[in-house]
């Protein structure tokens, strides 16, 4: 199979879908990797690498795209991009589909066969391809919002950690998972106050006994996070519904209860967001101001620490990457339950319900029917 690597165009996006090791072990299964130029640029790796692991540098992305039977990205196509994706061509990087109706249907159009990294899930139930990015961007997520608090960047003027006879700041965690506990052990190692809310008393049972003595942890419900945003100095919303739009759990009216110059990371912003005054934004306008509290949604936030990312992305995407590109659609699927789970489209059908329920669209098929 000729495997396609383009260049990342998302706005300040230095993470590459693949790196020379991954290159070499494709070339070495038998199959062709197309480079485009600078594509590791962002991450500290020049062109000769990956030249000296087999792959060929072609000058632009539609060269790719017209010759790939597999295209390996990181982040989610873009308007411009559309165009080049062909019928049967396999889509293998993060889509968030229920985020976007426009990229949605786009996906239908194009008649591709995409493979979303955020729903291949494990019997277990783990998510081996979110994680990696869910650990950086719960980590980035205290590192930004600790940023933003400063009043040169319009936040309170507040430290996290506090000093001697200076209270630290209230962090308030919505959600338990990877990114939750992540930007919750960053939180807490800074000397936050965290309060860490979920729905599952089991996740907060290990939690509490695996969490420093500075992190409570607290039942998730909207009183709990009516009273819990009302003291906060950083709100991080951390919630994830595997394929499905986030639920929108901080409404406008509890804004008006913050404290004025407090902040709000909306980690789940690739998903819709768990804010209900949340957008997405870029690293090039990160921040906006809503009833005097600071919005911060980048969309990809681990592409600003692109070689840490890179690296992390493609130690979990190599292997599934090498199984695509060996066995072919439908076989990788029939082959293995958890790549079948990562199967959104297929010949401008959906086969992902969470998506198909999030824009009420119908005739979503079981990847199965395919087989």
């Amino acid at each position: 199979m000729i495997v396609g690597v383009p260049r990342e165009i998302k706005n300040n996006e230095y993470r590459a879908g693949m790196v020379p090791a991954g290159a070499r072990q494709l070339c070495k299964a038998g199959h062709r990797v197309l480079a485009e130029t600078h594509l590791g640029e962002g991450s500290g790796i020049p062109d000769a690498d990956y030249e000296a692991a087999g792959a060929e540098i072609i000058a632009d992305a539609a060269s790719i795209y017209s010759q790939a039977g597999m295209i390996v990205k990181v982040k989610e196509p873009l308007p411009q991009e559309y165009p080049m994706i062909r019928k049967g061509q396999i889509l293998f990087t993060y889509f968030h589909f229920a985020s976007s109706l426009e990229l949605t249907d786009a996906m239908l159009d194009s008649h591709a066969t995409c493979v979303a990294y955020e729903t291949i899930k494990l019997p277990d139930g783990r998510l081996p391809l979110l994680t990696p990015m869910s650990e950086v961007a719960g980590r980035m997520s205290i590192q930004e919002g600790a940023k933003y608090l400063e009043k040169p960047q319009k936040g309170r003027g507040i430290l996290l950690s506090g000093v001697p006879g200076v209270e630290p700041a209230n962090v308030l965690v919505i959600g338990g998972g990877v990114v939750g506990t992540n930007a919750a052990r960053i939180a807490a190692g800074l000397g936050a106050r965290v309060t860490l809310l979920d729905i599952s008393l089991d996740r907060m049972r290990y939690l509490s006994d695996i969490m420093p003595p500075n992190v409570i942890t607290v039942m998730s419900n909207e009183d709990n996070i009516r009273h819990y945003v009302r003291e906060a100095d950083l709100v991080i919303g951390a919630v994830l519904v595997v394929g499905a739009r986030a639920p929108r759990l901080v409404t406008r009216d509890m804004l008006s209860t913050m404290k004025p110059g407090a902040v709000i990371v909306d980690v789940a912003i690739d998903q819709g967001g768990c804010v209900e005054t949340s957008r997405p934004t870029t690293h090039a306008e990160p921040v906006y101001i809503v009833d005097g509290i600071v919005h911060y949604c980048v969309a990809n936030m681990p592409g600003a620490v692109g070689r840490t990312s890179t690296y992390a992305l493609t130690n979990v995407t190599l292997p599934y990457a090498l199984k695509i590109a060996n066995e072919g659609f439908p076989n990788f699927a029939k082959n293995d339950p958890a790549l079948a789970e990562g199967v959104n489209t297929v010949n401008g059908i959906l086969t992902c319900q969470p998506v198909a329920e999030a824009f009420n669209k119908s005739g979503c098929m079981t990847i199965d029917k395919f087989f």
